[in-house]
């Protein structure tokens, strides 16, 4: 099997009265991640993991934050192009490892429903899929969310 490894970062601050979107599920919780799309730090570190993986150019020089057809658009679309160039070159996720950082809101109450989520999105299996929620245990001044994802892709070798 032909594999691949991709790394993926992505951090944004919180935001008052803007909806708060991980892995394509919507949290209750009283803010939002600011970014020019939805801001959901898990759909753009597994893009950024997904298309490093792939040796494809990152999500900012694909969907740059200075075009207003990106402004307000739901991250899934972003992650929809990745995995589209990732089937394209007859590739499938292996495994997927994420932590998201903050200190609030607690992950484990929403960690089945957006494993659920990413599953359906990325066409695998949960049992590929981990999703952990990591707390800055003093570690800078909490004012946001950082997620850290790492992708392993294969590709069946022919014949």
């Amino acid at each position: 099997m032909n594999l691949r490894i991709g790394l993926g970062f992505d951090s944004h601050e919180f935001e008052e009265g803007k909806p708060l979107y991980l892995g394509g599920v919507r949290i209750d919780f009283p803010h939002g991640l600011k970014g020019h799309s939805d801001g959901d730090v898990l759909l753009h570190a597994i893009t950024d993991a997904i298309l490093g993986a792939l040796g494809e150019p990152d999500i900012g020089e694909l969907f740059s934050d200075k075009d207003e057809r990106w402004r307000g658009v739901r991250s899934e679309v972003f992650l929809e192009e990745a995995l589209r160039r990732m089937r394209e070159r007859g590739y499938e996720v292996v495994n997927l490892d994420c932590v998201l950082i903050a200190d609030e809101p607690k992950i484990s109450p929403h960690k089945e429903a957006v494993r659920e989520n990413l599953s359906r999105l990325l066409g695998a299996p949960e049992d590929r899929i981990s999703l952990k929620g990591k707390r800055r245990e003093g570690f800078c001044e909490a004012k946001g969310m950082a997620c850290i994802c790492v992708v392993l892709l294969g590709k069946r070798d022919e014949g």
